[in-house]
């Protein structure tokens, strides 16, 4: 497991090229920003990478919401919100897992 690191925008820009996932990454509550982050993936592999993103918030009908899943095909990229409320109350924890992780890459921005 893998603690993603965010990228912070500034008005003169700032590099980000991305870095590799592991099977599970984990985003700490504290890098996002007040309206939580935005999450890239980017799947260079041969294989579709099927994406999970844990969600401990609760729904408006009072249950537990449902982990948010992705299939990401080879050679595409897809964009997640991530929430505050998404993070475990406990370890204060977003957990990404991956189903391929070579040459998949990541993009984290608070907002």
């Amino acid at each position: 497991m893998a603690a993603l690191s965010a990228t912070v925008p500034t008005l003169t820009g700032t590099a980000s090229p991305g870095a590799g996932v592991a099977s599970s990454d984990t985003i700490v509550r504290s890098i996002m920003g007040p309206n939580g982050a935005i999450l890239e993936i980017l799947n260079g592999n041969a294989s579709t990478d099927n994406v999970t993103i844990s969600d401990a918030s609760i729904a408006t009908s009072g249950s537990p919401s449902t982990d948010p899943a992705a299939a990401i095909p080879t050679a595409q990229n897809r964009v997640f919100l991530i929430k505050p409320d998404q993070a475990d109350l406990t370890t204060g924890l977003v957990t990404v897992t991956h189903s391929v992780t070579t040459t998949v890459t990541y993009k984290l921005y608070p907002i």
